[in-house]
């Protein structure tokens, strides 16, 4: 481990994120970690009223899951089968906008003096607040508060409260509420993994309208033909008599409310935004509208009361309870709240990179929503998870495009994208990483066993299963010289700093399940709904033959390993280059791929990110635990941990082994890798399958929770310095709590009929209620 973990931002509390003090050098940052969202709508953490100093560095992002623009991928020298055309999730037109003039002097936090300051992050309610006591240039001393809530059960709809008291003076207000449309997506890096291929104003208005109260933008895209619309409406509470304004311009509107005040009198102004766009039908601008005055008649309270029963919901399901350490229980509390904040869930959408809260990676979904994101939603919130896949079948056909466009039978899906079509402009790391057809199988395989859903794979999943099991038959070949065996060749594994490689063993194992899947349960279909394995057969063209290859190739599957080593080689020729240990490469240089020429990174045995390890976690049935520790001890001094997804498995496999210090500080790392700051590189957007790898770190780590098909496994390892760790299983129709202290373990059926599992070995009858385990 190369790296040091970084001093706490902010103070350990257990349901908040606070800052007490206001610096403006955070503000990029912070804009990330007070970020709310809905999976549908998400806003960073910047000010309503904005902020005019020349030292802000921040950038004011709103987002709607799924809406995009396309540019086209220019290569100084291209080829056939390159991706073509990138897509950019958009910042769309600020809603939150809300200027407050006192007597002509606007509120701006970079004038006048700050008395009292703070910003909580409520992650028990949903909101977010601020807490100003602010005098102007002028002297005049006013008390704000603000609040914010993006709703969870209004798909649609956020809404603001902003509250001004006078405490000096009587004399005017005003309240300028409005819509910015004058946005972009520019982002001056030189991270390649960040900076967005968007140079110019791409969103164009079409209508806007603001008339007393209320008001709307809409806005069409240049080249995919989207538009959305951002509505308003207002609410002001105050006794005096308010005069209303409207004001237009090229690509915002205002709204102002002009008041004579008292002091230590309150005034309110309540704030509901709506955002549609064209994929919710013709009408999308009528929707919101309608939204936004259903909201405005049902009011703040009723919409926040709302939030509090959702996320109750949610919490009594996904809550981590950590006895023992206040910075993890805060740092998986704000984790988890930010993957809820950040899954679509729809069917239509997924969940990017970077969630809802920034524009690295441009908003694309890639893997990570299937390995790394769905197991929290599967075993938490499974509707969630369906809806993951619902949103991978709906782009079946066109991972059926992709693989045709490169010569092969099946579907092979997209390294990365928005809703469909491949957008890595660089196919060594990205469509090369053919992994993702079985990763998605993966996800499936484990919801289908954890659910018992047999409709939906019936139904919908097999489709999936099947396509990519023909795209892996067409791809691999039998070898003479490798025993004919079946390889893949010409690959790139998750490891991305091992590039184009032959028979990398992650892709062969779980190209083999894939395989081996799709044949069972084409014969499962086929004794247990003929009609509808005939229906799916039908549609396809798929003969009983074809099956069969799908058996030969899975039974004959080459799966490297090295007798010499006693490892798995990461792949054919990687044990071949000059070995390099991570720890002494010059801290500078990380990550390597923002320091080195990629030829450079490629010569050698050195990892980014787990690879054989991770197949190791996923597939944990089928090697030893010696195979287990030799492979750890052989990978993990080469691996830089660049990636994000690194440290989550790291700690699991440690806590397995016996690592029990190196358990933790992966899991420290990977816990609070936003809330730290880790990689000093949050302000670009959360890192949302490094959250969801820490909820893995607890429940499959030190919770010690494993699924071997149809089995469901406990070997808790409770680190010495908890003194309890708690947490919540859906399995199978059930819900279990399983409390583990140094001295035992209690399972709490709390929903669903008895079932058997294992604990340390020994299975065990669990009845409804509590099950208390000593440990021996």
């Amino acid at each position: 481990m190369s790296n040091e973990l970084k001093m706490p931002i902010y103070q350990y509390e257990d349901w908040f994120i606070s800052e007490r003090d206001f610096s403006i050098e955070n503000s990029y940052k912070n804009e990330t970690i007070f970020a709310l969202a809905n999976g549908y709508i998400g806003l960073r953490g910047s000010f309503e009223e904005g902020y005019s100093g020349a030292d802000y560095k921040g950038f004011n992002g709103t987002y709607i899951n799924g809406f995009y623009e396309i540019h086209d991928i220019v290569y100084p020298e291209g080829g056939y089968g390159f991706a073509n055309k990138g897509q950019t999730m958009l910042n769309v037109a600020d809603g939150k906008l809300i200027e407050l003039y006192i007597e002509d002097e606007k509120f701006d936090l970079s004038e006048g003096k700050i008395h009292k300051y703070e910003r909580i992050l409520d992650m028990k309610n949903g909101l977010l607040n601020r807490k100003i006591k602010w005098e102007s240039p002028n002297g005049k001393l006013v008390m704000i508060n603000i609040s914010r809530i993006v709703s969870f059960k209004r798909k649609h709809i956020a809404a603001i409260k902003f509250e001004v008291t006078p405490l000096n003076f009587d004399g005017n207000i005003k309240f300028v509420s409005g819509i910015n449309g004058n946005v972009l997506n520019t982002i001056e890096t030189e991270d390649v993994r960040v900076g967005s291929s968007l140079k110019e104003k791409v969103l164009n208005t079409i209508r806007k309208n603001a008339s007393k109260e209320k008001g709307f933008i809409v806005q069409k895209t240049n080249k995919s033909n989207l538009s959305y619309v951002c509505a308003i409406d207002n609410f002001v509470v105050a006794d005096e008599k308010i005069k209303v304004s409207n004001m237009l311009e090229d690509d915002s509107i205002f709204i102002l409310f002009n008041l004579d005040v008292k002091k230590g009198e309150n005034y309110i102004l309540y704030k509901y935004i709506s955002y549609y766009t064209s994929k919710d039908g013709e009408a999308f601008v009528e929707l919101a509208e309608e939204d936004t005055k259903k909201a405005k008649e049902d009011g703040f309270e009723r919409i926040l009361k709302e939030q509090k029963e959702y996320l109750d919901s949610f919490w009594r399901d996904a809550d981590i309870i950590i006895k023992g350490d206040n910075a993890l229980q805060q740092g998986i509390r704000f984790n988890e709240f930010h993957l809820l904040q950040s899954v679509g869930r729809d069917g239509n959408t997924n969940i990017a990179a970077k969630g809802l809260t920034g524009q690295g990676y441009e908003g694309h979904y890639f893997w990570d929503s299937d390995i790394y994101i769905l197991p929290f939603f599967l075993y938490t919130k499974p509707e969630i998870a369906k809806a993951l896949i619902i949103y991978r079948y709906n782009l079946l056909d066109a991972a059926r495009k992709r693989a045709k466009e490169l010569g092969h039978k099946g579907a092979l899906y997209p390294w990365r994208t928005i809703d469909g079509p491949e957008c890595s402009a660089f196919f060594p790391a990205g469509t090369a990483q053919y992994h993702i057809n079985a990763d998605i199988v993966y996800a499936l395989k484990r919801y289908v066993e954890a659910t018992n859903d047999l409709n939906f794979l019936y139904e919908y999943g097999c489709e999936i299963i099947f396509e990519t099991a023909r795209f892996w038959e067409d791809l691999g070949s039998y070898i003479n010289l490798k025993g004919n065996k079946f390889c893949i060749n010409t690959v790139t594994g998750p490891d991305e700093y091992t590039a184009l490689v032959d028979n990398n063993a992650y892709t062969n194992y779980m190209a083999k399940m894939n395989l081996e899947y799709a044949y069972d349960i084409a014969n499962k279909m086929k004794k247990e709904v003929p009609e509808g394995y005939q229906r799916i057969a039908s549609k396809l063209n798929l003969k009983d033959h074809e099956i069969n290859t799908w058996k030969k190739a899975a039974d004959n599957m080459y799966l490297p390993y090295s007798h010499e080593m006693d490892i798995i080689p990461q792949d054919d020729s990687f044990l071949y280059k000059e070995r390099i240990i991570a720890d002494e490469i010059p801290k500078d240089q990380f990550p390597l791929l923002l320091h080195w020429h990629y030829l450079n990174i490629y010569r050698f045995q050195l990892c980014k990110q787990p690879d054989v390890l991770l197949l190791m976690f996923l597939q944990r049935e089928k090697f030893t635990s010696d195979q287990l520790k030799n492979n750890y001890d052989y990978y993990e001094p080469i691996t830089t941990h660049d990636s994000s997804l690194s440290p989550a498995i790291f700690s699991i496999l440690a806590n397995e082994i016996g690592y029990t210090d190196k358990a933790y500080a992966y899991f420290m790392m990977t816990a609070r890798m936003d809330l730290d700051d880790y990689n000093e590189n949050v302000k670009d957007g959360i890192h949302s399958a490094s959250m969801a790898g820490s909820w893995s770190a607890v429940v499959n780590g030190f919770g010690g929770m494993r699924v071997y098909t149809d089995e469901l496994h406990f070997t808790p390892r409770l680190p010495i310095k908890w003194d309890l760790l708690s947490f919540n299983i859906k399995y199978k129709g059930r819900k279990i709590n399983v409390e583990i202290t140094h001295d035992q373990t209690i399972f709490n059926l709390i929903e669903g009929e008895p079932i058997e599992i294992y604990y340390f070995e020994k299975k065990l009858f669990l009845n409804k209620g509590i099950n208390k385990i000593k440990r021996s």
